[in-house]
């Protein structure tokens, strides 16, 4: 004689709907976590951008002081801090900053801001922009590179 015993709880196979429900909620706490990091990735991406924007355009500036040497020496390039482009662009050294103050801006954004101090041997050149976006970035960043003429 065969006996059929009834299969009952110890037998079930599958999941049951809490182990579902967890098994969701972990996968959502992790997706979570990957969208924080890609949007703080994206907005220290675009400092990182700033930075190295605000290097080559200090590279620029430097290049055209350079160029014209004994104006640069003798502080006819000085300038404090420029946030807009000047009005007058009458000879060779204000063309030339203009130029660089309108080339900033467009890169970096309207908040950037440029100077120059040159002194008998030695030019400085500093440029600011707002850096509040990065992570634990400040709302005036400034990058100051100087160099021997």
């Amino acid at each position: 004689m065969t006996t059929h015993s009834n299969p009952g709880r110890t037998a079930q196979r599958g999941a049951s709907l809490l182990e579902v429900l967890i098994a969701v909620l972990i996968l959502a706490i992790g997706m979570l976590g990957i969208a924080a990091l890609q949007a703080v990735s994206l907005r220290n991406t675009q400092s990182s951008g700033d930075r190295t924007t605000a290097v080559i355009q200090s590279y620029s500036m430097l290049d055209m002081l350079r160029a014209n040497r004994v104006a640069a020496r003798g502080g006819q390039y000085d300038q404090g801090y420029l946030c807009a482009v000047p009005d007058e662009t009458d000879n060779r050294i204000d063309a030339e900053v203009g130029m660089w103050i309108a080339s900033l801006q467009e890169a970096m954004g309207p908040t950037a801001c440029g100077a120059i101090d040159c002194a008998a041997e030695t030019c400085e050149v500093k440029v600011r922009w707002n850096d509040s976006r990065a992570t634990a970035g400040e709302e005036t960043h400034e990058l100051v590179t100087e160099t021997r003429l």
